[in-house]
């Protein structure tokens, strides 16, 4: 019997998605994209924001819909894009984040060190390009940025690219940040190509100057608003305690899949080389790996006899945050210590444990960098310029790198 694969997904931010390719619908049904339904798009950020509980899964599927709605406008305009280059490149907007360990970039400071879900996407599409016989070849030259026509990777991964478009939207609806909104629909109509370098029509700039500043201020008040913060360096400090104690040969509770990764130092060279772990390779390993996973260990973790793993995971399960303080300028060396010295009396622990009671570090906000993919500006005269050049309001201040540093330690301290 022949399964209908032209379906309809009914998105609550884009309204009606319809799914045309064959392909497309047969990597969205794959277990490694079904997975994504278990990760969430903001890790931990449901702990500020209740409602912000959607997944990667549903972000792709948006990315899918906006990169089809671009292509289509671009070929009107007489954008060169054949059928089987539209479908490569969708097929590379709906894998770019297939390599998302679970909550995010948790994993990568934790237990994987040096792994960075890019490059394990890129081993997920080529082990996908083997099992669909090759069809997915194209799709990882735009991915890696290997085809000829440079516009399409562009579209895939730049500074204005539908994943950005997708998530901006999306995050906003769900967090219900509405600083995030931005004319998504209005920025796709006005793209075009020249020189093979995706160019913005005059018309749109606007559009793309409330883009930049959405993206900004989404950035301090979502992304890297401080408690949120403060819950994703206290899971980075679980999974650190949890791997220091499995390396030593501690007996804790773990789900098979996350037991790999805590019981061994895995490099992105054994997932390339195939290495095997419980008759799977260590690729598809990594594939089980669920947002659950890490929760339903952390849930037992509470009642481990490891004080410090006991402590951590009790916090973050009941949501007792560590405090966090964050200003323009670092921390000078006599105020580390004295949080450091009351973290020793305290919790009775030694110098080298200090680190998962105390998180001193800086987080960085650009929303453009004129440097790095630059948005040009195509004026109506034919000529090409650079957002800040074409805009008449200052962006400079968005490309400028703000730093801002912060310490994270347990409330029971009460410093002021």
């Amino acid at each position: 019997m022949k399964t209908n694969k032209k379906k309809i997904i009914n998105d609550p931010v884009f309204g009606f998605i319809t799914i045309q390719s064959e392909l497309i619908f047969d990597l969205i049904e794959h277990p490694y994209f079904q997975r994504l339904r278990r990760i969430k798009q903001l890790g931990l950020s449901c702990i500020v924001f209740p409602g912000a509980n959607h997944t990667r899964f549903e972000h792709a599927i948006g990315a899918v819909f906006l990169m089809r709605s671009a292509i289509t406008d671009m070929r009107i305009k007489g954008v060169k894009i054949t059928d089987d280059e539209a479908e490569a490149v969708t097929v590379a907007i709906l894998l770019h984040d297939i390599g998302h360990g679970p909550f995010s970039h948790a994993l990568e400071y934790s237990i994987v060190e040096g792994l960075v879900h890019e490059d394990i996407s890129v081993l997920l599409m080529e082990d996908l390009n083997r099992q669909f016989e090759g069809r997915l070849a194209m799709a990882i030259q735009i991915f890696k940025d290997e085809y000829p026509k440079k516009f399409l990777h562009q579209l895939v991964a730049s500074q204005l690219d539908v994943d950005r478009l997708d998530y901006l939207r999306r995050d906003s609806f769900f967090t219900g940040v509405i600083e995030g909104v931005i004319g998504s629909d209005r920025i796709i109509r006005m793209l075009n190509v020249r020189n093979d370098e995706l160019v913005v029509e005059a018309k749109g700039i606007y559009s793309i100057e409330k883009f930049l500043i959405a993206r900004r201020l989404m950035y301090w008040q979502v992304y890297l608003h401080k408690t949120v913060l403060s819950a994703e360096f206290l899971l980075v400090n679980v999974l650190k305690r949890a791997k220091e104690l499995a390396l030593r040969g501690v007996d804790l509770f773990a789900t098979p899949s996350l037991e790999v990764f805590l019981k061994d130092k895995i490099t992105l060279d054994q997932l390339k080389q195939g290495e095997t772990r419980m008759g799977r390779t260590l690729l598809a390993v990594f594939a089980g790996l669920e947002d659950d996973d890490v929760i339903a260990s952390i849930k037992q973790w509470q009642f481990h006899e490891d004080s410090i793993l006991s402590y951590l995971s009790t916090c973050l399960i009941n949501r007792k945050l560590y405090r966090i303080k964050l200003q323009d300028k670092d921390f000078r060396p006599n105020q580390i210590k004295s949080i450091q010295e009351k973290i020793a009396d305290r919790f009775r622990v030694g110098e080298e444990d200090l680190g998962y009671f105390l998180v001193h570090d800086s987080i960085t906000n650009s929303a453009y960098a004129a440097d790095d993919n630059r948005i040009n500006i195509l004026q109506k005269n034919g000529k090409i310029c650079e957002i800040n050049e074409a805009s008449d309001i200052n962006l400079s201040g968005l490309a400028h790198t703000v730093r801002k540093y912060f310490v994270c330690y347990p409330k029971e301290l009460d410093i002021r």
